[in-house]
């Protein structure tokens, strides 16, 4: 898929649903409920991002600013349509969403991504690599401790210093 005439933007609270059912889509990703598809596009709409062409969201990007600590900005999901992938979308939304002017103060990024999920760790590699920045990870969630035996592990990607 060409990449053109894709519009990358912040949701709104009309997205929400559709965002939904973009996630249930992607069986690689956890789904949450609608609601919180919905509160993800009303409440943190300066930390997300959608792309969309021709009426038809084919990205999200769900994010936060840490609490207690505003100069980390924490991506808690990336969704791209299969009509989508391997067009640089992703690292597309990821860069934008960075370069906001509300987020001038960020200097780092996180994100939670199991040791197998490849596609993730090449997305996280070439936004560290983007912005000449170190990436450097850890087990933040154990598959035992945490999900008790029901879950892969999470490892903390953490991207930083970032350079503009």
């Amino acid at each position: 898929m060409n990449t053109s005439g894709v519009t990358l933007r912040k949701p709104t609270a009309r997205d929400g649903q559709s965002v939904h059912q973009l996630i249930s889509r992607i069986p690689e990703l956890d789904s949450n409920s609608s609601y919180c598809n919905l509160l993800q596009c009303c409440h943190f709409v300066d930390t997300s991002i959608i792309a969309e062409k021709h009426g038809n969201i084919l990205g999200f990007i769900s994010g936060y600013l840490k609490p207690g600590n505003h100069k980390t900005l924490f991506i808690w999901q990336v969704a791209v349509s299969s009509d989508a992938r391997n067009c640089g979308l992703g690292s597309q939304m990821l860069q934008q969403l960075l370069e906001r002017d509300e987020h001038i103060s960020v200097t780092h990024l996180e994100t939670t991504i199991t040791e197998t999920n490849n596609a993730s760790w090449a997305l996280f590699n070439r936004l560290a690599k983007h912005f000449d920045a170190p990436l450097e990870h850890s087990v933040i969630f154990d598959r035992i401790t945490h999900f008790n035996d029901e879950h892969d592990s999470e490892l903390l990607a953490r991207i930083g210093p970032l350079s503009r």
